[in-house]
């Protein structure tokens, strides 16, 4: 039929606030995918959610049911990091596509057991790294790895919010606190920056007074690369809200803010100084949700490979996991050599329109993530 576009369709596991504000109303701004089901253990959540997008609730204990059921083609999993696990082996052991959130899981052998299941099972894997989609954060990259900065020296970065104790961030241990949740875009953004992988890694982190945190609340990382290149960031989860990163090469440097967040008003945008003088360079907002949907699901109907895989995925881990030893030991770690074969491509940005996403008191049986 003329025009008409085969959807792929989702089941959303996990009706947590990332699901509600951004996952479930983006979808409807791309045109080759649609929810059909929604798993969740909340019942409320299972009565509201389920007819505001009349869509199907199932229960976590009807997992395997649903993967059985022939009435989905993917899942987007967005549960608390130590449970992507449990729902993304058997998913991709049944043949169903999986779009999943970062951190790809908790340890480096969980990461390792989703990739092994995907790559036996052949179907599709991807990492929800939403910038990866985003048109000022492509160009980016796409520049410096272009050499139009020149030879990149340094990557300095801050990404820090005030994170309530009570909600699920708060009380998951290091997996779940600052360090995976916000560390993973810095660490992300200069990896694909530098298109290299780290040499060593080295943190240092504090906790808050009076925060009832049970991990580092604020971490500052130094890594290490090739060729004397150098990046660090720091994270937090108990200050005011801050975001930016700084790309310094030998013919120009770059300051990026907005650089990691999302929503209707918020566009990517950095300033680029060079001898000739300071240019801005701003971008539209997107629907960043949207966007790597579209894209996943176009890499399902036309059986291409997801530039945001398993391997990407992957060798995010094992800096986290290396920054959490170094935390626990307070020494500098070595990381084996490493490199990646696949890099983001400029076709992959996309510009779908914001969607309108519901405020932190409109969503469903939440605890605000803000304190």
């Amino acid at each position: 039929m003329f025009g008409f576009t085969k959807k792929i369709r989702y089941a959303v596991v996990g009706g947590g606030q990332i699901s509600q504000q951004a996952f479930m109303p983006g979808v409807g701004r791309t045109n080759n995918s649609e929810m059909t089901a929604l798993v969740t253990g909340d019942p409320v959540k299972a009565d509201k959610l389920a007819k505001l997008y009349k869509i199907k609730a199932w229960s976590y204990d009807q997992y395997d049911e649903l993967l059985k059921s022939g009435e989905i083609d993917a899942v987007y999993i967005a549960t608390p990091n130590f449970l992507h696990l449990q729902y993304a082996v058997p998913a991709l052991e049944a043949g169903i596509h999986v779009l999943l959130e970062k951190p790809m899981a908790s340890s480096v052998a969980e990461a390792e057991q989703i990739l092994a299941a995907q790559q036996k099972s052949g179907a599709k894997l991807m990492i929800a790294y939403r910038l990866h989609n985003e048109p000022g954060t492509v160009e980016m990259i796409t520049r410096a790895r272009g050499n139009e900065f020149g030879d990149l020296r340094s990557f300095v970065s801050t990404f820090a919010q005030n994170v309530a104790e009570a909600n699920s961030r708060g009380h998951n241990g290091y997996w779940g606190g600052p360090v995976p949740d916000m560390g993973t875009y810095p660490l992300n953004a200069v990896r694909n920056l530098f298109g290299q992988e780290p040499i060593s890694v080295h943190a240092v982190g504090t906790k808050t007074p009076n925060r009832g945190f049970n991990f580092h609340d604020t971490v500052a990382v130094t890594l290490r690369f090739s060729g004397e290149r150098v990046a660090q960031f720091t994270v937090s989860y108990a200050t005011a809200p801050s975001e930016f990163f700084e790309l310094i090469g030998t013919k120009a440097s770059i300051h990026a803010s907005p650089c990691f967040m999302f929503g209707a008003t918020t566009g990517i945008a950095y300033v680029e100084k060079t001898k000739e003088g300071s240019k801005t360079h701003d971008f539209a907002p997107v629907e960043q949700f949207g966007n790597e949907t579209q894209y996943f699901s176009d890499c399902i109907l036309n059986d291409r490979h997801p530039e945001a895989d398993g391997e990407e995925g992957l060798l995010d881990m094992r800096v986290l996991a290396a920054i959490e030893r170094s935390l626990e030991t307070g020494e500098t770690v070595t990381l084996d050599p490493a490199s990646r074969s696949r890099h983001v491509a400029p076709d992959q940005a996309l510009e779908l329109k914001p969607s309108k996403a519901p405020n932190e008191d409109e969503m469903i049986s939440i605890i605000p993530q803000s304190a």
